[in-house]
């Protein structure tokens, strides 16, 4: 994406080494609400590709699902310290539709749901105990954005001991620079950028 020069100056520093890919994967679909899929909020992007993406690949495999939420009290809109950098965001307050999971999404009963209150999955929340109790070794992380909240779940994923794995049909983000620019930090540091393709495949092929 950014050229042969950068390629190579990655490369010789030793980064972009393929994960290995674990037997156990699980996929965590990172805050597909309302709130940011929908335009018509103030944190919201048409992500109709992105959820009809993500679609496809929970209902490739019988892999577990964790859904994550952001959602604020009405306390927690005056306290969080994000919230004054990214206003938008005050518009995630527990109860509204905003913090529902997008109903475009398939959803089974026995499907995880995580309410979170910073970018990461992983930061304040029961993820990663929830993933070590599942005995799972590696994550597919899919939704939005991939500058925010999908790339802080992939640093604290591997950081926490899981294989990374982010199909890249299956995140998206308000502008286009700060998407392809992530996905390539993604990919140098932190986890695989593959094809839904290739996810799907990998799921299938795990739960055999």
């Amino acid at each position: 994406m950014y050229g042969q020069e950068t390629d190579d100056t990655y490369s010789t520093a030793g980064f972009g080494n393929p994960v290995r890919r674990g037997e156990r994967p699980a996929l965590i679909i990172v805050d597909l609400t309302n709130g940011f899929t929908d335009p018509a909020y103030p944190s919201g992007a048409d992500l109709s590709d992105v959820v009809k993406a993500t679609s496809t690949l929970i209902e490739s495999g019988p892999a577990p699902v964790i859904f994550t939420t952001i959602a604020y009290t009405p306390a927690e809109l005056d306290t969080v310290t994000w919230l004054h950098k990214a206003p938008g965001m005050r518009a995630m307050r527990e109860g509204t539709p905003a913090v529902e999971i997008d109903p475009r999404l398939p959803r089974s009963p026995g499907d995880i749901l995580i309410t979170k209150k910073g970018a990461s999955a992983f930061f304040g929340t029961t993820l990663a105990a929830t993933l070590t109790a599942l005995r799972c070794d590696t994550v597919l992380v899919c939704g939005a954005t991939t500058s925010g909240c999908v790339r802080a779940t992939a640093v604290d994923a591997v950081q926490s001991g899981f294989s990374v794995l982010v199909p890249r049909e299956c995140v998206g983000d308000r502008a286009t620079g700060p998407h392809d620019a992530n996905l390539f930090d993604i990919q140098a540091k932190y986890g695989d950028v593959i094809s839904l393709a290739d996810a799907c495949d990998y799921l299938a092929g795990a739960h055999a």
